[in-house]
């Protein structure tokens, strides 16, 4: 027998929990009531058929379901995953770079870099895709000089495409990814950069090994951020994307308020829900499945 005490776990008090509960019971409140209820009923409504008169009818379908085999949605379903998955790459991308240097650079300086940062949020949204709209137009400067420089021809457009809704998306959505990566770079200590250059590491693989890792917090914020309202932009294609270049949340729209068929609308933001909540639900699971494994100590 070995001469090792092996340590029981002590059970927690269920009464020194209450804090916590009675502390989050308004955040679970707001959470159910304006996202999980909503979510479950937009749900239901896919299931049911579409009134003559714009609303809800009577029973139940998989009609509306079946519907979407059409062969124009799984190429808007899949135009809307790889625009959004593209401008969360190059957004994080971009914004990594920027803001390890934000994080470098003195005080002063950093506060004005960071308002030029969030300068674009002073601007109405929709103001600045119509002015990308603008710049991108046949006759725009941008045209005119690839033209000069004899990089596109005349019959190029550099509107009313999907180049031009992953360029405003980047354009719109990279601060998104800037701040919360600039918060934890923020945090970060740099002395382990210093550290892993002494050690014999050279400046690419510290910055991989050491920073990247360090700031895993603010690179999964920031992939989120990103990629959820890439997927349910409207405005963006909308206007720069033409009618070849639609997204889900452009023909959601046109379901709600020009079909007015509501469980169409429906069905399509259930897809939209269940991309974004499936990546969360498996990272929870493999979380408490981690938790679990984990022996005591």
């Amino acid at each position: 027998m070995s001469g090792e005490k092996t340590r029981k776990k002590v059970p927690r008090d269920p009464s020194s929990r209450w804090p916590e509960i009675l502390l989050s019971a308004p955040s679970l409140l707001w959470l159910s009531i304006f996202f999980v209820i909503p979510t479950i009923i937009v749900g239901m409504i896919a299931f049911k058929p579409p009134s003559i008169y714009g609303g809800i009818g009577e029973g139940w379908t998989l009609d509306t379901i079946r519907s979407l085999a059409q062969p124009s949605y799984p190429q808007i379903i899949w135009r809307t995953l790889w625009l959004s998955a593209l401008t969360t790459a190059l957004s994080i991308l971009l914004a990594v770079p920027v803001s390890y240097w934000l994080a470098t650079i003195p005080p002063r300086r950093r506060n004005l870099m960071l308002l030029l940062v969030i300068l674009p949020f002073w601007t109405n949204f929709l103001i600045r895709i119509f002015a990308w709209k603008t710049i991108l137009h046949p006759e725009g400067w941008i045209k005119n000089g690839l033209m000069a420089l004899g990089i596109v021809g005349k019959d190029v457009s550099l509107l009313y495409n999907e180049g031009a809704i992953l360029l405003v998306l980047v354009y719109t959505y990279l601060p998104f990814a800037i701040l919360p990566i600039y918060a934890a770079a923020d945090k970060f200590d740099f002395n382990l950069m210093s550290a892993a250059l002494d050690l014999g590491a050279n400046k690419l693989r510290a910055f991989w090994s050491i920073f990247l890792p360090g700031i895993r917090v603010g690179l999964i914020t920031a992939v989120l951020v990103v990629f959820i309202p890439a997927l349910g932009s409207y405005a963006i294609p909308e206007i720069v994307g033409g009618p070849n270049s639609e997204m889900i949340g452009n023909r959601i729209a046109q379901r709600t308020f020009s079909d007015r068929n509501l469980p169409h609308a429906s069905a399509l933001a259930a897809i939209l829900a269940a991309v974004v909540l499936t990546p969360v639900v498996v990272m929870q699971l493999r979380q408490i499945a981690s938790t679990h494994r984990r022996p005591s100590a």
